[in-house]
């Protein structure tokens, strides 16, 4: 399996993805913004940072990159695709993911761990976790307010397109366990398709005990079997 890490001006999460995807077994290469092709990769992730600055919206220039139509392309062809933090933002700016990532209802930066419930446990990404399992995972963001209108949550939520959700200790969507103001509590989504995911908590920054969690570890070990499976067996 060998994944591309594509950065733009201003990605700061991307040598912390690249080395999670390392960690789990995988190839893994940096693909620049302007480079285009990505034929030769089996998955492509979006890292966070503050892409351009994150001037007009958080991951609105970023998305007229030239490496994004091959990045819409790769998705349309069922590739999978994963945007973390900047990532989900700049996935949502450029269509590949429904709604938009707002300011913060508390108007300030939130860089702590946060409790998600996984959703789903039968997506390219999830397979290694199990159906209400809580994760303990970081957050770093000043726009991860998910926001979306009433006929696209409805969507989202009868689909069964959302996968992480922030609650507390006790696995309750509560206001308390809100961060941001996401509404119905959303951390996470895919596509119809299932094979783009947008989260705003950092996995790969939960891949070690040193650092306080290993709970982002089946994100990837997930998505390197579901490849694997897919490839008849070789990653």
């Amino acid at each position: 399996m060998k994944v591309a890490v594509v950065t733009f001006p201003g990605s700061n999460c991307d040598y912390d993805l690249y080395k999670a995807v390392q960690q789990v077994g995988a190839e893994v290469e940096f693909v620049w913004h302007r480079e285009r092709g990505l034929q030769r990769f089996e998955a492509v992730m979006l890292p966070g940072g503050f892409s351009y600055g994150d001037y007009l919206r958080a991951g609105a220039i970023a998305r007229m990159s030239p490496v994004m139509e091959d990045v819409v392309a790769f998705a349309a062809a069922g590739g999978p695709v994963l945007g973390i933090c900047n990532g989900f933002q700049i996935l949502c700016e450029a269509g590949l993911l429904p709604g938009a990532l707002m300011r913060n209802d508390v108007l300030r930066f939130r860089s702590h761990d946060v409790l998600l419930r996984v959703e789903r446990d039968d997506t390219l990404f999830t397979g290694d976790y199990e159906k209400g399992q809580i994760l303990r995972i970081p957050i770093a963001h000043g726009e991860g307010n998910f926001e979306a209108d009433e006929e696209t949550l409805r969507a989202l939520e009868g689909d069964g397109r959302v996968v992480f959700r922030y609650v507390d200790a006790n696995g309750e969507a509560t206001e308390a366990s809100n961060p941001n103001g996401s509404w119905h509590n959303i951390a996470g989504i895919t596509n119809e398709a299932g094979n783009v995911l947008g989260m705003m908590p950092h996995p790969e920054r939960a891949m070690e005990a040193l650092l306080g969690s290993t709970d982002g570890v089946g994100l990837f070990t997930s998505l390197v079997a579901s490849l694997s499976t897919t490839a008849g067996g070789s990653a």
